[in-house]
Parts: C-alpha cells; structure tokens; sequence
C-alpha cells in the first residue's frame, strides 16, 4: 500500500503548527481549482485574494485538511505563517528523499529542459521521477513543487526562476541539487537585473546549492561562459559544459529530421550516441545535449534518455503543435504564447522558417515584458529575424510591438492590435489552408486565450470560421 505524501502529524512536525484533527494528504496546492480528494489546501496570502477565502470551496472539491493561520470549518494544521509553514514541508520533503535531485534555471528553455529531463529519466524510472509542474519556479512554487515531492522519488527535476539578484540563490538552498544546470543566457528580467552580466550572475547562483561534491552543467555558446564557469566552480566539484566548439559534450552531426525534429550524433563524457529529438529547432538540439550531460552526471542511463528524446510531445506553450480544420482544408499552429525575449523569438521564428508549407508562414508576436528601457531596443531588433525566417504576414500586439512596426514599414504586411481578442479575430480573417503560425509573447499578454480560441481545448479540435 503507497503511504500517504503527508500525515497530519508529520504535517505538525514541518510546521510546528496545531492539527485540529487527524488527517491524511495525498497532494498539496495551493490553488483551490487544482483540489483533488485528499489533498492537502494551503491557504496561501496573496496580493489579490487570501487563500483563507477558498478554504470551504477546497473542502467542497475534496480536501482532507487545510494549512491555514487561523481556524476554519474542517480539519486543519494551524500555523502562525502559512508561507513559511510550506517552506516547513519543502525542507521535510527534501530531507527524507534519498535520491537524486536535479535544479534546472536559464534565461530560455528551462522548463522545456526540465521536462525533457524528467521524461528521459522515467524511461527506466516511471512513476518514481518528480518534477515542478507548469512553471512553479518562485519563491512559493518551489516549495510546494518540493512539498509535493514522493518520499521514494528516485529523482527529483526543479526548475528554478528570478527577477532579481539572490532569489535563485535562496531557491537552490532549498532544493539541494546534486546536478545544477543552466541552459542559456538572455536578457530576460533585464529591467529589474540592469545587464546581461547581472543576469548571468543570477542564474550562476544556482550552484551554491548544490550539494557536496555536486555538478554544475553550464552553456558553452554564451559570451558569458566563462563568468559562469568561474561563478560555479566555487560550489562545484566538477563543472560541465554543452554546445558547439570546445564545450565537453557536444553535437558532432545533427540535421533535420523527417518529422520536423532532428537526428543528432552526440560526443558525450564517456560515450557517443545517436538519437532523434522530436521537438524542431537548433534551440532543442541544445537543450538535448544539456539533457543528456545531466542524465550522464546522474549516472543514469544515457541511451534510454535518447529514446525519450525521440517520443516527447509538444509541450503547451511552449511548442505545442495544433492542426486547425479552416475552410478547405487545415492550418498549422504552433502555440509558443507562454514566454518570450529576443533569442527565444529568433529560435522560434527560424523553425517557423523550416516549417514545409503549401501556404503561407504568419506570426503573431506580442510584447516581450520586463525588458524596462531595452524595450524599443529589442522589439525593433526583431526585425531582422522576422524578415531573415520568410515570415509572409505578421500581426503584433501590444504598444510596445510598435518599434518593430516603424522597424518594418514598407518591407511587410503588418497589423498591429491591441490585445489578445483583436490578435484572434485579425489571425482567423486571414487563416487560410496550408498556412503555418506561430504565436509568441510573454505570458502576461494573455496569448494563450488566442490558442484555445483557435486551436480548441485539444490538438485536431479545430475552428472554422
């Protein structure tokens, strides 16, 4: 019989808080929309609205006890700081875990790499591989990615996020890596960091985690590898790199495959090996190498992670592909609308390019955020990649798209709109069969709304207009 993830006396423990009744957990959120039968609610304070607030309707969808600062109507662990009290949990969590722990940051690619790290790792560990979901990557989603962690984890996949100096070096004090992994250096959070410099000290923070005797794995293609690398070697005993060049593990052939992705020949410490990557782009020829060196650092088994490769799906957001049915036929849409900075943009659209199309090739692009005075910079800077990746017709959204616009008058059709409702109804005015989209922006422009208005809630599921 699996034991439960936490007892309400362990819960006690964690915490140093009061179980008003005896109680088992078999999940912890702290969204009440995500509440299965026997999870555990953690009536997180926000900004915007107190988790204390939900605690009924978590009950209603099946809770077995709440984590809450002041008493509620069912059972409960009172405790005198509820954020604190899931840090509480996440120490306990990482404490009793004997296996091994992986933390993954970078400016681009890092969820995608963990979770390609987690799939390669569970072709021969399945159901025994844990990993942060969605993007819990702050300063409370690591602790309940931990929380959430299975007592007999053999692996443990956390990936890690910052807008400013010292909160990765916070996050990896709590994960305890034994494998710390950067995948690539961009000026993502510029405005809050003030430099590329800064942004790679941040990220580099991630090794002062690491555990005794651990591996720091980091890009050999930045301009900034040697900052890293000098950065890590203070916590690390060994020190990694990936890429082209003189990096430690490396591609020695890749090309494109049939199915869009690529059939690589990698040069790793100890072995070569052969694989396919199912994803497209160059961009996840690197993120695979980062894969493999960190399965090769674990010890675990190198061929089978390449297998996983080869059969991972589209992840939503990030790449997922849907086959929209349009008058006459269908259209490709590639839903990249969970995050965006420039290299991420340029890596995206130079797939676009690769993309066989009997029609045309059409981005929407919306706002790349937290870019502060860079923002005019390096929207404008897009130009170049637009126009270089044979992009036919390009619709922007957002204000501060418009340096990009002036950027392109002239050269390309371009519509500029307002928000993520003007952007759906420009693209399915001009959806045809044939054509290929991708959908980019930050998260917080909401083009995600636009994928599921076009796409459907599934891939296939299409919309006709």
């Amino acid at each position: 019989m699996t034991p439960p993830l936490w007892t309400s006396r362990e819960i006690e423990e964690a915490t140093g808080g009061r179980a008003s009744a005896s109680f088992e957990a078999t999940g912890v959120t702290f969204d009440s929309r995500e509440v299965e039968p026997g999870w555990l609610f953690v009536a997180m304070p926000g900004t915007v609205a107190d988790g204390h607030d939900f605690v009924e309707r978590a009950f209603a969808a099946g809770a077995s006890g709440a984590l809450v600062s002041r008493p509620v109507d069912g059972p409960h662990v009172l405790v005198n700081d509820v954020a604190q009290a899931l840090t509480g949990l996440a120490v306990v969590a990482r404490a009793r875990m004997q296996g091994k722990v992986v933390g993954v940051t970078g400016s681009v690619g890092k969820t995608g790499t963990k979770e390609a790290l987690a799939a390669a790792l569970s072709r021969r560990h399945s159901g025994r591989v844990h990993r942060s979901l969605k993007s819990y990557n702050n300063h409370t989603g690591v602790p309940l990615s931990l929380a959430r962690m299975p007592r007999d984890s053999v692996y443990g996949v956390f990936e890690m996020g910052m807008n400013h100096a010292g909160e990765i070096a916070a996050l990896t004090r709590l994960v305890r890596p034994h494998v710390t992994l950067i995948t690539a250096i961009a000026p993502a959070h510029i405005e809050n960091l003030g430099s590329m410099e800064a942004i790679a000290d941040a990220k580099a923070e991630i090794a002062q985690g690491l555990e005794p005797d651990g591996v720091a794995i980091v890009p050999e293609d930045t301009p900034y590898r040697s900052r890293l690398v000098e950065a890590v070697r203070r916590h690390a005993g060994l020190v990694v790199t990936f890429g082209s060049g003189d990096a430690d593990v490396t591609a020695l052939h890749a090309v494109r495959s049939g199915h869009g992705g690529s059939l690589v020949t990698a040069r790793l410490l100890e072995a070569e090996l052969t694989y396919t990557i199912a994803q497209p782009g160059d961009h996840w020829v690197s993120n695979s190498l980062a894969v493999l060196t960190a399965v090769e650092a674990l010890g675990a088994d190198v061929a089978a992670a390449g297998l996983a490769l080869g059969d991972m799906g589209g992840i939503k957001g990030r790449g997922e592909r849907h086959r929209v049915a349009v008058d006459g036929g269908e259209a490709l849409l590639i839903d990249e609308s969970y995050n965006a900075n420039p290299a991420s943009m340029a890596a995206t659209l130079k797939n676009l390019a690769a993309e066989p199309v009997t029609g045309r090739r059409l981005a929407v692009l919306g706002t790349m955020l937290e870019l502060g005075e860079h923002s005019d910079r390096e929207h404008a800077g897009l130009a170049h990649p637009v126009l270089a990746n044979k992009v036919d017709e390009l619709i922007l959204v957002g204000d501060a798209t418009a340096p990009l616009e002036r950027e392109l008058a002239g050269q390309l059709a371009v519509t500029r709109v307002a928000d993520a409702t003007a952007a759906t109804a420009a693209l399915l005015e001009r959806l045809r069969p044939g054509d290929a989209v991708l959908v980019k922006a930050s998260n917080g422009v909401g083009l995600a709304k636009l994928v599921e208005r076009v796409a459907g809630a599934a891939p296939g599921k299409g919309f006709k207009p």
